[in-house]
């Protein structure tokens, strides 16, 4: 992982994970910049952090898109959907608290 700040983390993208790049420009062009507001900037930076910890691992990357798509396509009982959804959600929370560096 890169230095925890904004201009690290879209170099970090535009190397390993290009395929985010536009959406987060986009995203930091819409709600960071545009906005002259810098409180923005940790909500900003927590959402790019865990999306690029999952997305600079493609099997990781696959398999949280994999239990999304189940979870929206595949499953009939909502408790199985449910199960689905909170595994993905913690692999999300342990992406964005990965450590620069690791």
């Amino acid at each position: 992982m890169p230095d925890r700040n904004p201009k690290a983390l879209r170099a970090a993208i535009a190397q390993h994970a290009p395929q985010l790049l536009r959406d987060f420009d986009a995203h930091w062009k819409r709600y960071v910049a545009d906005a002259y507001d810098v409180s923005t900037v940790p909500a900003f930076m927590a959402r790019w952090w865990g999306e690029y910890a999952i997305a600079r691992d493609p099997e990781l990357d696959a398999h949280v898109t994999d239990l999304e798509h189940r979870a929206a396509y595949e499953c009939t009982e909502a408790a199985e959907a449910q199960a689905l959804l909170e595994e993905a959600s913690n692999i999300r929370h342990l992406a964005a608290r990965t450590e620069p560096g690791r």
